[in-house]
């Protein structure tokens, strides 16, 4: 596959396509366009520049974009147990790609990953990173509540095999569905996805200006010393906890005499140091964090106390040495209903606000659904019209979306078709033979799972936050009303689908829109994104067995304290049993 570099000759504050290295500039004619296609594209003709043909989809960019990815696919998994989030790999594959391959360009010969390395060859790099770390939501969420309420085998070792099976069916339904997406998203909406151009910005940074090198250089540094920074930390802590990790503040001040404060204690109110949860907060931006902290203020510091003192839920001694400290995270199922633990009490009302959201989501995107899926089959439509005038030419649309990537680097139907039927024969046959369900229902869950796509690419575009949760939660209650005999896995199993599938979906459009800024090629970025999907089968599963074994809390509810506060795993445990999965339905 081949990169044909282009500049971009819009007018400023208009969107278009980063420059790239001056001396890659050799104009040429536009003429390739017609006068119709020229006059629908407007200022957003480019000053197209005669092809000078460099190597996009490379063994060394999917490596390294893979290695890094599964890097992210492991820090996924740790984060979406503790926090509930998971974040892409597009910034971290980016510059990583670039500290590795860029001094690997120079130094090393051509048989052994040397020769010139540009910015498109980067994008690659940096999708096979996103695609490579995009699945751990998988495991952060619906299989450990499974777990939880004795619906798979004890440990996940006994079932890592449809563990792998189940993430196969997941990992390439967005990978196709985002291939027809990005007409819709990127051309025509324009949305910003402002993940995909932060990584086109980096990108370019990096390969272009006279103190690209040096900037690259202290780019990476930064990261490593992070990276570093945050082991260092992890590991030292647990030799001085108390200093280096919590800060125990409310106890302090109950030890020297304010007796009262061990109440803020006994609610979880402490200062923990956590790398993690820092750069969570760093990136998930400044409205997200206001609602988080916002949610755990009210659930923790006005209705836990209140329904505490009602009588409506329960905590336990935590320890009876230090009167009046008490632990009010249990979720223990001994006697839910008379005697609720305020964290069991919590998740009720939580959960229903994200299936309120959920609901009003889908609501309030109907018209951009209808508007992605009339887009969509419009080729179809068209061709049958076509067809149907005998040979006559059909008027042409006004709405006719004209894409500027040349013919030879898009992604052709036959491609991400083909990806979107193997994905259908294996769904239906490992939910069949796996999972005891039957064809149809496997269908109908891969209908709405393309339907939700669109409400995590609308969501991702305009505001980098995808509702994942609130996504799986609908076709969850919609399966509900079908009354499917004898068919528990199906509750749980089924709405992983629409998450994985819309995670994937977002993320892989944000990667089309860094190739759209950079004008690489869809072809070379889609067939990094394939790698990094089948390196995202093995990484996340197998990530989630090893915490799950060194972490046995995070399936088994015996444990009165966890490491992992699984706030995900919690909202789709109270669903299932919501649904009467965990005991006999009424």
């Amino acid at each position: 596959m081949d990169e044909v570099i282009y500049e971009a000759g819009l007018p400023s504050g208009r969107e278009g396509h980063l420059p790239l290295h001056s001396h890659d500039k050799e104009e040429y004619s536009a003429s390739s366009l017609s006068e119709n296609e020229k006059a629908k594209m407007g200022a957003d003709v480019e000053i197209l520049i005669r092809p000078w043909r460099r190597g996009q989809f490379t063994l060394r960019a999917v490596l390294v974009g893979c290695a890094l990815g599964a890097i992210i696919a492991a820090s996924n998994v740790y984060l979406g147990l503790k926090t509930g989030f998971t974040f892409g790999a597009g910034l971290f594959g980016s510059i990583f790609g670039f500290a590795i391959l860029k001094p690997l360009s120079t130094s090393a010969p051509s048989y052994l990953g040397g020769g010139y390395f540009g910015p498109k060859e980067n994008n690659v790099a940096q999708a096979a990173a996103s695609a490579a770390g995009s699945l751990g939501l998988l495991f952060t969420s619906g299989f450990p509540a499974a777990y939880q309420l004795g619906l798979l085998n004890a440990t996940p070792q006994e079932d890592i095999g449809r563990l792998f099976t189940f993430t196969i069916c997941c990992a390439f339904f967005g990978l196709a569905f985002s291939i027809p997406l990005r007409k819709f998203y990127i051309l025509k909406l324009k949305l910003v996805f402002p993940s995909g151009v932060a990584s086109a910005y980096t990108i370019r940074s990096l390969h272009v200006g006279k103190s690209a090198a040096l900037d690259a250089k202290r780019k990476t540094k930064a990261l490593i010393l992070s990276f570093c920074f945050a082991i260092t930390l992890r590991v030292v802590s647990e030799y001085a906890p108390g200093i280096l990790w919590d800060w125990h503040l409310f106890y302090t001040l109950s030890r020297i005499g304010w007796t009262s404060a061990i109440n803020a204690e006994s609610w979880g109110w402490i200062w923990e140091w956590t790398p993690a949860f820092i750069g969570a907060g760093m990136l998930t931006g400044i409205n997200a964090s206001y609602s988080f902290l916002g949610g755990s203020f009210l659930a923790w510091a006005i209705i836990g106390p209140i329904i505490v003192r009602m009588g409506k839920a329960f905590g336990i001694p935590a320890n009876p040495n230090i009167p009046g400290y008490m632990n009010y995270s249990s979720i223990s199922l001994t006697d839910p209903v008379n005697h609720p633990s305020p964290r069991y009490w919590l998740v009720w009302p939580g959960t229903l606000m994200l299936l309120c959201t959920s609901f009003a989501e889908v609501g309030c995107n109907w018209k951009s659904i209808y508007a992605a899926v009339r887009t969509m089959a419009s080729p179809v439509t068209e061709r049958f019209y076509k067809h149907s005038l005998d040979g006559a030419d059909a008027p042409t649309s006004k709405d006719e979306i004209v894409d500027p990537v040349p013919a030879s680097e898009r992604v052709p139907f036959w491609m991400w078709g083909s990806v979107f039927i193997l994905s259908v024969i294996i769904s239906c046959v490992v939910m069949g033979v796996q999972f005891g369900q039957n064809v149809g229902i496997t269908l109908l869950a891969i209908i709405f799972a393309f339907l939700f796509s669109f409400i995590g690419c609308e969501s991702s575009g305009r505001t980098n936050i995808n509702p994942v949760t609130s996504i799986g939660m609908c076709f969850c209650f919609f399966q509900f009303f079908l009354e499917i005999p004898d068919a528990r896995d199906c509750y749980y199993s089924n709405p992983l689908f629409h998450p994985g599938a819309a995670e994937q979906a977002a993320d892989m459009i944000g990667d089309l829109k860094t190739a759209h800024l950079l004008r690489s090629s869809p072809k070379a970025v889609f067939g990094g994104q394939l790698c990094g999907a089948i390196v995202s089968i093995f990484m996340s599963a197998g990530v989630y067995v090893v915490f799950s074994t060194a972490y046995p809390c995070i399936n088994d509810l015996k444990y009165a304290t966890c490491s992992f506060p699984t706030p995900d795993v919690q909202s789709w445990r109270v669903r299932l049993l919501l649904l009467g999965v965990g005991w006999d339905r009424p």
